[in-house]
């Protein structure tokens, strides 16, 4: 299993503290909620209970059937104050209670808040306890966790997350890749620690993509869409806008024009879509050339969601008549490299961040993003309380960086309005020479070769 220090960390300091406390934990689809709850709970007193997508009456049946069979009881009736009153932790040390996917639950059940509020302020079981309440929904995180009633949100302790894996997580565990292939496998995956799992780093990224994406019975063959079905209805609508995004159609005007949806529907979808963590809008670092800034820009954020929309939904058809390699060298080679700048730049800038953490940087950076303009974009800037700045420029795919490469940089860097105090340059090609000799007497020329991040 991957490790989450951070987060094992935080519910830990939780469990020392002698009060009750309630966390509300959101880990999606494919972040190894469950594992990571067996990891945590390992050595504690412990009571878990998966919630089911059943009527009121049979969760009610199913909780304490599993509260019988766990503590050796015979309950006469089941309602939630007696699976309350019966859970024990058998010694002096805090209890672990966990409801897993307690949005089937709530959602049915008023009865359960009421007897949880009880269960937190010690009217139930009297010994200390940890309630975890953990949920895979994204969707019913953002808009129904807040519509619970005001005595169960003052009771809420803290509300965790578990994001997906960092780039530098990734390389930790794909030890036999290249930093290229890393890369490259993370600009496919993304950071979903079952889909990091499934991957062989031993296999190359080619074989990958053909036996877990590309094949029938891959384990990613169809998760793009099914993920997208387990919180959204009306997949159709989803698709067609997903594939004109990854097609890049990236401003609403021209998702009307490509997809023929009204501007009203395609706002109204777009914003579950971000609610849901697939799509996100992209907002310009704050410079001050908004005459230059391209604004309303909207991408895929879900980086797998990405590239099956961007490489493999528009050729379905072929994707079941060729073989899985015939497909990746016709739909997926060709473009691929160009296709992972983006994800090149989002390496950068995490390496950029690590060094801003251990004080490796020449200011101490408080903000970072990326420049959209009209005219070409900006791919870090980076700025500390004082607007001293870092510019970067990330080249992944095509030639060396060279100097001209950088006079267009600082054309557009005068566009946005903003000057460099220091110039990084990362690069996948290497650099000219003129650019590495200049480097070696400009301190404020910082050149980055791909291997060293």
């Amino acid at each position: 299993m991957i490790t989450r220090k951070t987060e094992l960390q935080e519910l830990e300091t939780l469990f020392g503290e002698s009060e009750n406390r309630l966390v509300i934990l959101h880990g999606r689809i494919g972040s190894d909620k469950e594992e990571f709850l067996q990891s945590f709970a390992k050595g504690k007193p412990f009571f878990y209970y998966r919630c089911a997508n059943a009527s009121e009456k049979q969760q009610k049946e199913l909780f304490g059937k599993k509260v019988e069979s766990v503590y050796d009881v015979t309950l006469s009736a089941y309602e939630y104050e007696d699976f309350f009153n019966r859970i024990r932790s058998g010694s002096a040390e805090k209890l672990v209670l966990v409801i897993d996917e307690f949005q089937y639950l709530v959602k049915k059940d008023e009865e359960f808040i009421n007897a949880l509020i009880k269960l937190k302020k010690k009217q139930y079981y009297p010994g200390p306890v940890l309630i975890i309440l953990a949920t895979s929904s994204l969707v019913w995180m953002n808009k129904d966790v807040p519509e619970l009633p005001a005595a169960f949100q003052s009771l809420i302790d803290s509300r965790m997350y578990l994001p997906d894996l960092s780039f530098l997580d990734v390389v930790r565990q794909f030890d036999t890749y290249s930093t290229s292939d890393a890369v490259r496998a993370y600009g496919i995956i993304g950071g979903v620690p079952s889909f990091v799992r499934l991957w062989d780093s031993k296999a190359s990224v080619r074989e990958n993509v053909c036996r877990l994406i590309l094949s029938p019975d891959g384990a990613l063959f169809s998760q793009a869409e099914e993920y997208i079905a387990s919180e959204l209805r009306e997949l159709a609508v989803y698709n067609t806008i997903l594939c004109s995004l990854a097609a890049g159609n990236n401003k609403l005007n021209d998702l009307f024009l490509d997809t023929g949806f009204s501007r009203a529907k395609i706002s109204v979808y777009m914003k579950n879509l971000m609610e849901f963590d697939v799509v996100e809008k992209v907002v310009s670092f704050e410079t001050g050339g908004w005459e230059n800034t391209k604004k309303g820009v909207y991408r895929i954020s879900d980086t797998y969601i990405n590239f099956w929309f961007h490489f493999i939904y528009p050729h379905l058809s072929e994707l079941y008549l060729l073989s899985p390699d015939a497909f990746y060298e016709k739909y997926i080679q060709p473009e691929l490299e160009t296709y992972l700048n983006r994800y090149f730049i989002a390496v950068c800038s995490e390496y950029l961040e690590l060094l801003n953490q251990v004080k490796k940087l020449p200011i101490e950076v408080t903000k970072m993003g990326t420049w959209i303009g009209k005219k070409g974009n900006i791919d870090i800037i980076a700025q500390n309380s004082a607007r001293n700045s870092i510019v970067s420029l990330c080249q992944w795919s095509g030639s060396e960086i060279t100097i001209r490469m950088c006079e267009d940089l600082k054309e557009r860097m005068k566009l946005a309005h903003v000057t460099a105090d220091y110039l990084y340059l990362f690069s996948a090609r290497g650099f000219d020479i003129t650019l590495t000799e200049r480097a070696k007497s400009d301190n404020t020329l910082v050149l980055i070769d791909m291997n060293e991040l």
